[in-house]
């Protein structure tokens, strides 16, 4: 375990800030969890112990390590619970003002000593440093979805992030059973600069009528060994996650192959958002997905 940090504070409770808690409190340290609400936290609290479980149901975890994983585990709404944290982990929603106006809120609470990282897929690390009083201890720390069981994490540095930081955050990450690849702050990093424009491609594949939901996606998982389509993919990332990332891909590198396809855009507008809504390119309400085009 890394010496230096033994207590993880983590902003956000959705899928991927519930997920670095659930990695941080299973690989011994205590996690302060912070979200907006109780009822985000009891819903993130919920997730993290039925993941565990399903841990425990394929013997990759003991019961007693649950248990104590989740004793690790406190949770508020207040940034005076960070007062004590080694670093903390930046994990809300994909959303560059909210992602700094956050920075600018947790800055007064933290230790002198403490680290910064954010989960950001795509945002630029030095922009969203420079919002804290500590530049030189900020890191972009991205885990892949879903954290538990997805071993990357990509770490970028910001152009003030000092290599004290960076060899600390890495280690980090090597403790909690994840292979670190070194990423430079460009949008989207590695992982986002490849993959979003691909599922962009699917999207306009489908909007120009050159296949169907489900020929597109069975298409690339029999042709590609994809273990999921692209589409089926955009659902279980987000459509509104993953039109963000397009727009920081079109907005940061300027060329119009990043354009967002404007069907991405509609279903954003129209609230399917993919399986967190019930509905993107494929419904979810009932037994089985059922392509929605």
């Amino acid at each position: 375990m890394s010496d230096k940090i033994n207590k993880v504070g983590v902003i956000g409770a959705g899928q991927m800030g519930s997920g670095i808690a659930h990695v941080c409190a299973l690989s011994g340290r205590d996690v302060y969890l912070l979200d907006v609400s109780e009822e985000s936290l009891e819903k993130g609290l919920s997730g993290i112990e039925r993941s565990m479980a399903r841990q425990v149901e394929r013997d990759q975890i003991s019961d007693i390590d649950m248990k104590a994983a989740l004793g690790r585990i406190a949770t508020g709404t207040d940034y005076a619970g960070m007062s004590d944290c080694d670093l903390v982990i930046e994990a809300a929603t994909e959303d560059e003002e909210i992602k700094k106006s956050i920075l600018r809120a947790l800055a007064d609470h933290l230790k002198d000593t403490a680290l910064i990282a954010t989960n950001t897929s795509s945002i630029s690390i030095t922009r969203l440093a420079a919002q804290t009083d500590r530049p030189e201890r900020f890191v972009g720390m991205h885990f892949m979805n879903p954290v538990p069981r997805m071993d990357l994490v990509e770490l970028i540095r910001g152009i003030a992030t000092n290599e004290e930081t960076f060899a600390e955050i890495r280690s980090l990450t090597e403790s909690l059973g994840k292979k670190p690849v070194n990423a430079e702050d460009f949008p989207a990093f590695i992982v986002n600069r490849i993959l979003l424009p691909m599922i962009n491609e699917a999207i306009y594949t489908l909007y120009e009528g050159v296949g169907s939901v489900e020929a597109i996606d069975v298409a690339m998982k029999l042709g590609t060994r994809h273990p999921m389509g692209p589409l089926e993919l955009a659902d279980f990332i987000g459509l509104d996650t993953c039109l963000s990332i397009m727009h920081v891909l079109h907005d940061g590198l300027a060329d119009s192959k990043y354009r967002p396809c404007p069907l991405l855009v509609k279903y954003v507008e129209a609230g399917w958002l993919g399986r967190k809504t019930g509905r993107g390119f494929y419904d979810y309400s009932g037994d089985e997905p059922v392509p929605t085009r």
